[in-house]
């Protein structure tokens, strides 16, 4: 941007209006947020917000290559869930309450169909599997606090989509911890524990386009 370009942008911004600041004012601290105010301000923005212990977390906003291998893995999932009648398969931007005061937005959801009534009009209660593909960003959110937050949850399957470490982990759930039901590699078949008979080539998923 030319130092003129950026003149002209700090004039127009010192001109506006200072409401949208005073409106930002009205809302809560970090660690003060209710489920409420959590459900009024995603329904206002397009963005990926997801709410714990109170505090708001803005997600960055995924890339190409990111929302590539969400594409093929949801084709793939939905197919195989839909051939059998098993239940539902959506993605993100979808709330998932994992329990009162904290939800997440996983890059894809399965519920079963025998937990329909675990669906609102607002948000799911829960789900059966959950995908999350790394953010290069943010890598400890996936590899660490979702994994212990899904767990937490009762959530009986958490696949790891890592393109960095060029990896797919399928976790399952034993008690309240994770264990590998297998870490998959290039070259290698990543299958499902809870979904038998899914399973899905990591080259595949690794090279989406």
């Amino acid at each position: 941007m030319l130092v003129e370009d950026v003149e002209q942008f700090t004039r127009a911004v010192a001109s506006r209006p200072k409401l949208a600041w005073q409106v930002a004012e009205l809302l809560p601290e970090q660690g003060q947020w209710t489920e409420t105010q959590y459900l009024w301000v995603t329904d206002q923005t397009s963005r990926l917000v997801e709410l714990s212990d109170g505090a708001i977390e803005v997600l960055p906003m995924p890339g190409p290559p990111h929302q590539k291998i969400v594409a093929l893995l949801y084709r793939l999932l939905f197919a195989f869930v839909q051939a059998r009648s098993l239940g539902t398969v959506l993605f993100a931007p979808l709330r998932v309450r994992l329990w009162p005061g904290t939800f997440r937005e996983p890059d894809i959801v399965f519920l079963h169909a025998d937990h329909a009534d675990r669906e609102t009009p607002e948000f799911w209660n829960g789900a059966d599997l959950v995908i999350e593909v790394v953010s290069p960003s943010k890598p400890e959110h996936d590899l660490v606090t979702k994994r212990q937050e899904y767990a937490l949850a009762g959530i009986p399957e958490y696949w790891i989509v890592n393109p960095e470490a060029q990896t797919i982990a399928v976790l399952s759930l034993a008690g309240l911890l994770y264990i590998e039901h297998g870490l998959f590699r290039r070259s290698e078949v990543a299958s499902s524990a809870l979904l038998e008979g899914f399973a899905v080539a990591v080259d595949e998923v690794l090279d989406a386009h």
